[in-house]
């Protein structure tokens, strides 16, 4: 069995954290700016990142894209895509077919 390294990091606003792969992301910093409400509030980082990233900030947004779509951006996953049918369609909107 192999252990990863974890490597010691500090962020720009000083935040200490282990990391055993190359993320930049600072948990802390990550949890400070996650949103309180909206759908991007029900995704993980890595998936919220993903969409934010590619200029996916509001459901109008989202819905240009097509699911395949976006499960091809890095840090999305199927687990996502239920929590965000689910906001599309509160919101009268759905997936691009």
């Amino acid at each position: 069995m192999t252990t990863s390294e974890k490597n010691v990091r500090t962020c720009d606003k000083g935040h200490t954290y282990y990391t055993s792969s190359d993320c930049p992301a600072c948990p802390t910093c990550e949890q400070e700016r996650k949103p309180v409400n909206g759908f991007l509030s029900l995704l993980s980082a890595p998936a919220r990142r993903a969409l934010e990233n590619n200029g996916i900030i509001s459901l109008q947004d989202l819905s240009k894209y097509s699911e395949k779509e976006i499960l091809q951006f890095h840090g999305v996953g199927p687990a996502s895509l239920p929590k965000l049918r689910s906001a599309l369609k509160e919101n009268g909107l759905s997936f691009r077919n």
